[in-house]
């Protein structure tokens, strides 16, 4: 399944969490089979982590924060051009594919 949002593209929080919503972020992962991504300092998450020890170090016990995936439906994509959450489109030129914002129709990569 392809995605209209990739690694690296700026996102929009449109929906979910008061916190979170309309928050903006980078794209740090695509999970293609669950339909979620995983935003930059969006839906922080904290761990308990126990010590344990992997190859022959030891990691320090504490608590760990990071972020945890949201729903491709909750983020809609910033276009570089206008500055402004959009819709994509895509058209195809030459047997190339390209995004396209469709607020502002200007190329997106």
């Amino acid at each position: 399944m392809k995605f209209k949002i990739r690694k690296g593209d700026t996102v929009e929080i449109i929906s979910g969490r008061t916190a979170d919503k309309g928050q903006r972020g980078e794209v740090i992962k695509v999970y293609r089979d669950k339909r979620r991504v995983t935003v930059q300092g969006i839906n922080i998450r904290k761990k308990h982590q126990g010590q344990i020890q992997t190859q022959g170090r030891t990691m320090t016990p504490g608590i760990i924060e990071f972020e945890g995936p949201i729903h491709i439906s909750n983020v809609m994509l910033v276009c570089p051009a206008c500055g402004k959450p959009t819709r994509v489109g895509i058209t195809r030129e030459d047997g190339d594919a390209h995004r396209v914002c469709k607020r502002c129709e200007g190329l997106i990569d």
